[in-house]
């Protein structure tokens, strides 16, 4: 049974495999000179007390020499997806659209058999390399994250959990589509259209509410209160508000920046001496592996969801 899974399968897991090992060389070329820049591990720059001047000026470099891979690496939180897709779509489709169904669910092996036997090779390969390339993205993006964070959005779904979970999720929309629909190409669009509304509508909408934000007022241009939003946090929102907490428009803070303009002041001092204080509404940086455990867990029991349909249509006899 595993030389016809591989028999069946070696061209998606090959072609996978290859772009997953250009692409992971690829960033340890480029992952190895972005560290360099670095005199010890980037971690020790990040945050307002560890920034020396050697710390500013290779996160400067970093900016300046690799900034346009960071850019491009936003896009890649579709990776995962591609993988799941890929193999999932096929994994029963292929059997329908040949089929191949009516000789492989009537020979020794019962078809339950047969179909655990392919969920669980496929969607192991699926975690292995979403896996490999989850691990050479975060090691790559560790000089970034000590410069932004890794709440932004172009890190969280790029590390932890989340990949490998958002490969999991498409590995069942697929495979659930390529039962109903009967051909791997329709069912691999499917994937990749649900995959886009569901991770929209989390990032939006579920994702903030994970937990309660904290709220911190800070006097502008003032000292900070060691309570207040750092670096790596994710700030939700963020405004101004006046001596007696009432939120300035954005025509009053405008004029406010016109009459410091006017009178030759630095703004931080001109509002700090009205009063004005700097609202925000954020998530701290250490909630990141909980946020990360909630939103991998909401895939993964779709996706685990999904496979149940699949699974219980194929015992029934109903594709």
């Amino acid at each position: 049974m595993t030389w016809l899974i591989w028999r069946q399968h070696r061209t998606e897991v090959c072609v996978l495999g290859l772009l997953v090992g250009l692409f992971g060389v690829a960033l340890l070329v480029l992952g190895t000179q972005a560290h360099d820049l670095f005199p010890g591990d980037p971690a020790r720059c990040a945050g307002d007390t560890g920034v020396t001047d050697a710390c500013t000026a290779s996160f400067r470099r970093l900016d300046e020499e690799y900034g346009f891979v960071e850019n491009l690496l936003a896009a890649f939180y579709l990776v995962p997806v591609v993988i799941g897709a890929f193999l999932g779509a096929p994994l029963l489709a292929r059997e329908l659209e040949d089929g191949t169904w009516q000789l492989a669910w009537t020979q020794a092996v019962p078809r339950m058999r047969w179909l655990a036997a392919k969920l669980a090779a496929l969607a192991g390969v699926t975690v292995a390399l979403t896996g490999m390339f989850t691990a050479v993205l975060t090691w790559f993006r560790q000089p970034f994250d000590a410069w932004e964070g890794r709440f932004q959005y172009d890190a969280f779904d790029l590390e932890g959990l989340v990949p490998v979970a958002y490969a999991l999720f498409a590995f069942g929309v697929a495979t659930a589509a390529g039962a109903v629909l009967r051909r791997s190409l329709p069912a691999f669009g499917v994937a990749l259209g649900a995959f886009l509304a569901a991770r929209m509508s989390v990032a939006l909408l579920a994702r903030p509410a994970y937990a309660g934000p904290l709220t911190t007022i800070e006097p502008v241009g003032g000292s900070k209160d060691r309570a207040g939003p750092n670096f790596a946090d994710w700030v939700i929102e963020r405004h101004y508000v006046n001596a007696a907490g009432r939120r300035l428009s954005g025509t009053e803070f405008s004029e406010l920046e016109a009459a410091a303009d006017r009178a030759g002041s630095n703004l931080n001092q001109f509002l700090h001496a009205r009063g004005i204080q700097q609202f925000t509404v954020h998530h701290p940086a250490d909630r990141f592996w909980t946020f990360q455990l909630i939103e991998a867990a909401v895939f993964v029991a779709v996706a685990a969801a999904l496979i149940g349909v699949v699974v219980w249509r194929v015992r029934r006899r109903l594709i």
